[in-house]
């Protein structure tokens, strides 16, 4: 039964994307739209799978653009910041909010980043931390978890009508096959 309060996970975007080896990869060749991209595409499974309601937050700082959501699925949306707000701000803010909550013994709240400022301010809040590296393994573990239990099972030979005869019968019945071909 899925619960009425499902976990959040305010994920600082950039934060993970300079933090994951392999995204810091696509960022440097291929630019920071890739790697948002790519980040966003393992977080949409990632929280599917753990039924969190995930927000990856990117900073919009030094563009002049209004703050911005996109809901990619129902347990993920990508939040863009205001001019002049910063992810970090915006997490605060999220955590602040959850800490006046008068319900708040019944949710939880996981804050990303390996910002060690945010880490604690998000902790002082009561919101739970998880560092970009140990999300990186929790994100990989359950790819492997579902690979897991997508591959295919072997049949069981064990139960085989050939397996279970005796010698001379298969002789048998290999004469008789070859006498009809």
């Amino acid at each position: 039964m899925p619960s009425e309060h499902p976990p959040v996970m305010l994920v600082d975007g950039y934060n993970v994307i300079g933090m994951w080896r392999r995204l810091q990869e696509i960022r440097d060749l291929q630019g920071f739209d890739l790697a948002r991209s790519q980040l966003t595409e393992e977080m949409v499974n990632f929280s599917a799978y753990h039924g969190y309601k995930t927000t990856l937050v990117f900073d919009a700082y030094i563009q002049a653009t209004p703050a911005r959501a996109e809901k990619i699925t129902k347990n993920l949306r990508l939040y863009f910041t205001d001019h002049n707000e910063t992810a970090d701000t915006y997490i605060e803010r999220q955590c602040g909010k959850y800490r006046r909550d008068p319900l708040r013994h019944l949710k939880r709240i996981i804050v990303v980043t390996s910002d060690r400022a945010q880490q604690l301010t998000a902790v002082g809040f009561g919101a739970e931390w998880l560092s970009a590296i140990a999300l990186e393994q929790e994100v990989e573990a359950t790819w492997r978890s579902v690979q897991h239990r997508q591959k295919p099972q072997k049949a069981d030979t064990k139960n085989l009508l050939g397996n279970r005869i005796d010698g001379d019968t298969k002789a048998k019945l290999a004469q008789w096959r070859n006498r009809l071909n």
